[in-house]
């Protein structure tokens, strides 16, 4: 009975298109989308005690969420602070939350953010002076007036793993957001103008 060597042939045909098919998909990368990880929203007032109490208020207020302390990382006697004193309050938000927190900050500053307010690792920052441009916010004479620090951090997919705790690893440079991408991405996402 003779060989069947066409059937031979196929076979070899096909498993060499497959390893072009999978060659193809390994060399092929999908674009990075980058995203809003986190924001971080910072009243510092320099004292605890009542200030700080209201403070912290008006920051729940503003952001739907209860801040935490922030403390003193040294002492200096001029300025009446001790190491580990509660100097201010802060709320991390993240998700959709975070975007939402982002658009209505925007919106006070009339969707314009200066160029130097980007730096080169993919954040940025402003600042709002008057938690009552936020809507639903009033004036009350009895809290007074705060400003607030904005800081936004943008990330690529796969930055998790310079922040996990087991297997902690470098971002390689090619998957690093650059200042021009970050600013490029608000830009489009928001319908923000970047200002010199």
């Amino acid at each position: 009975m003779s060989p069947k060597k066409t059937t031979t042939t196929k076979t070899h045909k096909t498993t060499a298109h497959s390893k072009k098919s999978v060659t193809k998909k390994k060399t092929k990368e999908r674009p990075l989308k980058p995203h809003v990880a986190k924001v971080t929203v910072n009243i510092g007032v320099g004292e605890a005690g009542e200030k700080l109490k209201k403070a912290e208020s008006v920051l729940e207020g503003v952001t739907k969420q209860k801040p935490i302390q922030t403390l003193s990382k040294t002492t200096n006697k001029d300025w009446g602070l001790r190491k580990f004193m509660p100097i201010g309050c802060k709320v991390t938000l993240r998700k959709k939350a975070a975007e939402t927190f982002l658009m209505s900050a925007l919106k006070i500053r009339e969707n314009k953010i200066s160029e130097y307010s980007f730096d080169n690792q993919g954040n940025f920052s402003f600042g709002v002076p008057d938690h009552t441009l936020f809507e639903g916010q009033k004036y009350d004479p009895n809290v007074g007036i705060f400003g607030m620090d904005i800081c936004v951090t943008v990330e690529n997919p796969g930055y998790r793993i310079k922040n996990r705790r087991i297997d902690r690893r470098k971002i390689p440079h090619r998957h690093e957001l650059s200042r021009e991408e970050t600013m490029k991405f608000i830009a489009e996402k928001f319908n923000v103008e970047v200002v010199e």
